[in-house]
């Protein structure tokens, strides 16, 4: 086949052919372009600012955390940014705690976790926790001892509730209903831990906890009771008011007036017997609409006096309904034919 191509082509071509080849091999082995003095002098700057610790080293990084160092999980041996990273890609977890050993991203030395590499003094960290060996940006993290793990803070804006064993917010010291070891419950929405979650956490009325992101999906689906003990998972005063205000303006049937039914709030947990409506049964203790029905409806019975003389009103106009069918059977009877 190749000597076939040479014969059909002019002696020309082939030398064109030639000249093209040569050109390409020497563009492929032509060195590289030196580079710029600016480049330069930026790799000779940071070299000098990673030698004294000022700048952390090209983050490896992950989509948790920011740093410029890998983690040896203790478990395996391998090296991952971090836990999380390490635990979606392998059949087990990394405890974070026995972390020894961390490899630098700038000049892949395998060292003892610290937050700065001994060899080229690049910074692995801008935050380091030598307990939780957490490696990240600062975002005014600190270590919470009775929790166990770091928290992002500012510390001086959370403290630690010894009873629901879990740090919250300063606006809710002395406001908020403690719950024993509640942070140790998984969400009840997603059953996934909440503890350790990265997601923050969203205290309820009745302090039961939710992940922030299940808590506002919950409300968009339009559930606004606790999933474990069916509180009012939020303000629902105004909420209350407006079916009020549809009740006033939606009469029951005349069967069901008088009708009422025993309920049990799940607010306040009061026991009571109040009017029966389709559209909700108001508590009378706390005004919240958030009831159980218990039990069947219960039919008042009306006065003697209203009953004796609805029971008149009644054969009265069974009474007339009779007449009346008499007086059509008549109208309905054929005459006799007339005499000749």
């Amino acid at each position: 086949m190749l000597r076939l191509w040479f014969q059909g082509r002019t002696t020309e071509q082939l030398c064109l052919v030639r000249r093209k080849g040569n050109e390409e091999e020497k563009e492929e082995s032509a060195p590289m372009s030196p580079m710029p003095r600016c480049c330069t002098g930026f790799d000779t700057r940071r070299r000098e600012a990673l030698s004294h610790g000022r700048i952390m080293a090209s983050p490896a990084g992950c989509e948790h955390y920011e740093r410029s160092c890998l983690l040896k999980a203790p478990c395996c041996g391998k090296l991952y940014v971090c836990r999380l990273c390490h635990d979606a890609k392998e059949n087990h977890e990394m405890d974070r705690f026995k972390v020894t050993e961390v490899q630098c991203s700038e000049c892949q030395t395998v060292q003892q976790a610290q937050q700065t590499c001994q060899q080229c003094h690049a910074q692995f960290g801008e935050y380091y926790c030598d307990i939780c060996h957490l490696f990240d940006k600062d975002k005014k993290q600190y270590h919470c001892q009775p929790c166990g793990i770091c928290r992002i803070g500012p510390r001086e804006e959370y403290f630690h509730c010894v009873k629901c064993n879990l740090c919250l917010t300063e606006a809710l010291r002395g406001n908020h209903k403690c719950v024993e070891n509640v942070s140790r419950q998984n969400c009840p929405v997603c059953m996934e831990d909440i503890h350790t979650s990265r997601i923050g956490a969203h205290v309820l009325p009745c302090g039961h906890l939710l992940h922030k992101t299940c808590f506002r999906d919950m409300i968009k689906m339009g559930a606004y009771r606790c999933p474990l003990c069916m509180h009012s998972a939020c303000e629902m005063e105004e909420y209350w008011d407006q079916i009020d205000i549809e009740i006033s303006m939606s009469p029951m049937p005349h069967e069901y007036s008088g009708a009422t039914v025993k309920i049990i709030c799940n607010d306040c947990q009061t026991h009571c017997t109040v009017p029966f409506h389709v559209l909700g049964m108001k508590c009378s203790g706390c005004g919240s609409y958030n009831t159980a029905q218990d039990g069947g409806l219960i039919q008042q019975q009306p006065p003697p006096q209203q009953q004796d003389a609805e029971n008149e009103t009644e054969a009265e106009q069974q009474d007339a309904e009779n007449e009346a069918e008499t007086e059509s059977e008549r109208t309905d009877e054929p005459r006799s034919p007339a005499a000749d």
